[in-house]
C-alpha cells in the first residue's frame, strides 16, 4: 500500500521501492536478518497469510520487524511528489516528510473541516457542505449527546450503588472490629494506639503555623464555617475517626476551662504562645492536636485537639 511512483518527480531508485507492492515505500519496516525493505501495511498483510520474507522466504514474525535505517529514511524524504490533491487541482510539489502537514492544510483537500456559513458552527468536511444540512445536523448532535448523557447517568447511579455497598460492607467491619476491642482488651488497647499512631502521622503533614492576633479568634463559628473547616480537615487526610471530634473541639462550648469563656482565655493569653500549631490547608484556622501539646496544661488542651479558627493573622 505504497505511495504511486508516477507522483515522484525524476527517477526514483529501486532501493525504495516496496517489493510488494512496485510502489514507493510508505511506513517502512525491514525484515530482521535479510533487511528487505517493505511498506508496512503491505508486509503486516503478507504476514497475516505467510510467516516468511516475500523476497528470499527466510521465516519472520510481525514482532520481528523493525523500522529501516535512519539513511533509507532520509533518502524517502529527499523525494518530491505531487499532492494527494492533485486530482482536484493542487499544484504543488513537495518533499515527502513535508507531505502529511501539507495534505492537512491544503486548500484543495475535499476532506478539509471548514466552519459552516449558516451559523449552525459546526466543523464539517469540505466535500460534504453542500449536502450539509444545519437542522438534521444539530438535531442528531443532540441525540448523540442525550445518549451520552443517558450513559453517565446511569455510570453516575451504578457508582453511587458502589459507593453505597462499600460504605455499608466498612460499617460492617466497623461494627465487628469495635466489638471485638469491647471484647477483647489486649486488642484494644492495640488499635487505640495504632489510631494515635495515624493521627500523628497526619498531624505530621500539615506545617507548622504561627498565629499573630490572637484576638481574631472566631470561637462560635456559624455551620457555614464549620462546614468549610471540615472539608479541609477531610481533604488533607485527616483521619476519618476524629474529624467530628474536632469539629466540636472548634466551638467554646467544648474548649476546655482555660478557655471556656472570654474572661478565662484573656487571663491565659500569654499560654498562647506556647502551642504547637498547625495550619489547616487554605484556611485561616488551625489544629491544636494533643500529641503535638503534651507539654500544655490539662486545662489548655483537649483530645483528639483543638480547632481555633481566625478571622486573620494565620501564617
Amino acid at each position: 500500500m505504497g505511495i504511486e511512483i508516477n507522483r515522484f518527480q525524476g527517477e526514483v531508485d529501486e532501493e525504495l521501492l516496496c517489493p510488494i507492492c512496485s510502489s514507493v515505500l510508505e511506513n517502512p519496516l525491514q525484515a530482521p536478518n535479510c533487511e528487505h525493505a517493505f511498506c508496512s501495511a503491505c508486509i503486516h498483510e503478507w504476514l497475516s497469510r505467510q510467516p516468511t520474507c516475500p523476497v528470499d522466504r527466510q521465516n519472520i514474525t510481525p514482532p520481528q520487524l523493525r523500522p529501516v535505517p535512519r539513511i533509507l529514511r532520509n533518502l524517502l524524504y529527499r523525494l518530491s511528489l505531487t499532492c494527494d490533491n492533485s486530482v482536484y487541482g493542487c499544484t504543488a510539489i513537495l518533499k515527502l516528510d513535508a507531505l502529511e502537514s501539507h495534505v492537512q492544510e491544503c486548500e484543495f483537500n475535499p476532506k478539509r473541516p471548514v466552519p459552516c456559513e449558516l451559523g449552525c458552527g459546526l466543523v464539517v468536511p469540505k466535500d460534504e457542505l453542500k449536502e450539509h444540512n444545519c437542522v438534521r445536523e444539530l438535531r442528531s448532535l443532540m441525540q448523540a449527546q442525550q445518549s451520552k448523557l443517558v450513559e453517565v447517568q446511569a455510570e453516575v447511579a451504578e457508582g453511587k450503588f458502589q459507593m453505597s455497598e462499600q460504605k455499608r460492607e466498612l460499617q460492617l467491619l466497623k461494627d465487628y472490629m469495635l466489638a471485638m476491642r469491647n471484647a477483647n482488651p489486649s486488642l484494644r488497647i492495640l488499635a487505640d494506639q495504632m489510631e494515635a499512631d495515624e493521627v500523628r502521622r497526619w498531624a505530621e503533614t500539615l506545617p507548622k503555623a504561627r498565629v499573630l492576633r490572637w484576638g481574631g479568634m472566631i470561637s462560635t463559628p456559624d455551620t457555614v464555617l464549620q462546614a468549610m473547616i471540615k472539608r479541609a480537615l477531610s481533604e488533607s487526610g485527616c483521619p476519618p475517626h476524629i474529624i467530628q471530634d474536632l469539629m466540636e473541639n472548634a466551638h467554646e462550648r467544648r474548649w476546655p476551662t482555660g478557655l471556656s469563656s472570654l474572661e478565662i482565655r484573656q487571663l491565659n493569653r500569654r499560654q498562647y504562645e506556647n502551642y504547637v500549631c498547625r495550619r489547616i490547608p487554605g484556611k485561616q484556622a488551625v489544629a491544636v492536636m494533643a500529641c503535638d501539646n503534651g507539654h500544655m496544661n490539662p486545662d489548655m488542651i483537649l483530645e483528639p485537639g483543638l480547632i481555633m479558627i481566625f478571622a486573620h493573622g494565620v501564617e
